[in-house]
């Protein structure tokens, strides 16, 4: 965070910072005062690491320029409106209008879904707001509930966070190769690498309808494999709360793009509706019925299809970078259905990256086939045939979910997670920020996330932080309970290693102790299955 990132900051001798009002991936958001004009506005702090390297800084601002840009060719009621640009300390700062209410997803989280009514009034907004951005050639490429808007006094519906928007005739990062995006959000079409055009916002504009009728979105599974499945392959089950508003969200969830409704038939049918109360026949799509599930001819029986959705898999876990990948394959697996259904692939390297992206004068010598771990009282030493050693809690069991590896207590109050993968481009910072980026879709209830930059032993490093809301037991309808979660990752020996412990937030303090010894004991070794 900036020197200016504080209470009472004067950004640019104009701007005084308030008090925070929301925080992602890549910046923090302040609510301030334009005290040249007098009035209250917003203030995005883009996220800068004390230390950054020269990419990583061009590509962080890189990326507030597009969105700064990209929201100033708008000019729409239902689009935030872009004020200024300035720079502080060394960093852009975006200024934006202040919105007074609640994202759509505080809404559902403290009023649960909403009705077919305003459904339909948020799905004209958002319609509106779409199509003047698509005029100006701008694609949003994040529609989901976190980043629609909700003012308080009016009712008015603002779509916001444009920070990986497309803008026609200027490269981004996805026309370099890598995947941004919410994938239960993400069109098939980009999912599978396809080019990605207007059509792909209006599919997540069907399932943000989806997802604010009953919830939770159509797509929602345990396991990054299982969203893709469900996102290319899967039939499409809409929630029976759709109800009058099927036939458009059948219609904007069409799999293929150059069949899927178009913004001015859905929102002609979603205006209709508010007039009417129900969709008038006549008014209905005339297109064929088409079968929900794809059909591959060339492909039946189910070994081709899991050959379809590994190939699918791994090329959007290529695009989508190691650390995003990291966060979706790793915490509490066997919890989330990946117990049922392993990935079989480990997490894949940025794009272009090679298997060891450090460039050393000699080759490090190859990690020991065992270790010697001197276990304190109350644990015992493991030599994990994964190629590592390190002292597990006296009662923890070993539980294997490629490509990762669980130490359970008993009654899984605790978890112990190790991850070895290559060496990520960027390093353990950049893993760290990009799998903090996507927690708010993944971890009910995300809140106090914090990364920082440090070191284990001489190996530069990377810390996370944060507390979550934990998953519902589904077996015994157990409610989830309030969980801490303590992340650190580090390369060493050309591999980066990363070792996690969840724990009840009761409980935290003993977790932290779990955490310190496995990390104060831990020791590379040799796989088994080297040779």
């Amino acid at each position: 965070m900036g020197t200016f990132a504080a209470h009472g900051g004067l950004i640019a001798g104009r701007y005084r910072l308030g008090r925070k009002i929301g925080r992602g991936g890549m910046g923090t958001v302040w609510r301030a005062m334009d005290e040249l004009l007098a009035r209250e506005v917003a203030v995005k702090e883009l996220h800068v690491d004390e230390q950054p390297s020269e990419r990583e800084t061009r590509a962080q601002y890189g990326r507030m320029l597009r969105e700064a840009r990209a929201v100033a060719l708008i000019r729409h009621p239902n689009v935030i409106v872009m004020h200024d640009i300035v720079e502080q300390d060394g960093r852009p700062w975006i200024v934006m209008e202040l919105i007074d209410g609640r994202s759509l997803s505080g809404l559902m989280s403290a009023e649960g879904p909403v009705g077919v009514q305003e459904a339909a009034r948020i799905g004209i907004a958002l319609l509106g707001a779409l199509r003047a951005a698509h005029a100006r050639g701008v694609l949003h490429r994040d529609i989901k509930p976190p980043n629609v808007l909700l003012e308080e006094t009016t009712g008015r519906v603002v779509l916001t966070d444009f920070g990986i928007a497309q803008v026609s005739g200027v490269t981004t990062i996805t026309e370099t190769g890598a995947f941004v995006g919410s994938p239960e959000y993400t069109a098939p079409e980009r999912m599978s690498g396809g080019r990605a055009g207007p059509e792909s916002d209006l599919w997540s504009l069907g399932v943000l309808l989806c997802t604010v009728l009953s919830g939770e979105s159509p797509f929602h599974r345990d396991s990054l494999g299982g969203i893709l499945h469900a996102v290319v392959y899967d039939e499409i089950r809409p929630p029976a709360a759709a109800g009058p508003l099927l036939p458009v969200v059948r219609g904007l969830l069409e799999r293929d793009p150059a069949r899927r409704m178009a913004a001015d038939e859905a929102e002609a049918l979603l205006r209709a509706f508010l007039e009417a109360g129900r969709l008038p026949p006549d008014r209905l799509p005339t297109r064929p019925a088409l079968p929900l599930v794809p059909r591959t001819p060339a492909l039946s029986g189910n070994h081709p299809r899991t050959a379809l959705m590994v190939a699918l898999t791994v090329v959007a876990l290529a695009g989508m970078g190691a650390g995003a990948a990291a966060l979706l394959m790793k915490e509490d697996g066997a919890k989330r259905g990946l117990a049922d259904g392993k990935p079989p692939f480990s997490a894949p390297l940025t794009p272009g990256a090679s298997a060891a992206v450090s460039v050393s004068p000699s080759t490090p010598p190859p990690p020991p086939a065992s270790a010697s771990v001197t276990a304190p009282a109350g644990y015992r030493s493991v030599q994990d045939p994964a190629g590592f050693a390190f002292a597990v809690p006296d009662g923890f069991t070993r539980s294997l979910e490629p490509p990762r590896v669980f130490y359970y207590s008993p009654g899984k109050d605790f978890r112990i997670g190790f991850l070895i993968q290559d060496v990520q481009e960027g390093g353990p910072i950049t893993a760290m920020r990009a799998s903090a980026a996507l927690a708010p879709d993944r971890y009910p209830g995300y809140r106090d996330g914090k990364v920082e930059r440090t070191e284990l032993r001489g190996h530069r490093a990377a810390s996370w932080e944060f507390t979550w809301d934990g998953f519902e037991e589904k077996e015994n309808k157990a409610p989830a309970g309030s969980r801490h979660t303590y992340d650190l990752a580090w390369e060493e020996g050309e591999k980066m290693y990363d070792v996690w412990v969840s724990a009840p937030v009761g409980k935290a303090d003993e977790g932290k102790r779990y955490f310190d010894t496995a990390l104060a004991t831990f020791v590379r070794t040799r796989p088994v299955s080297s040779p």
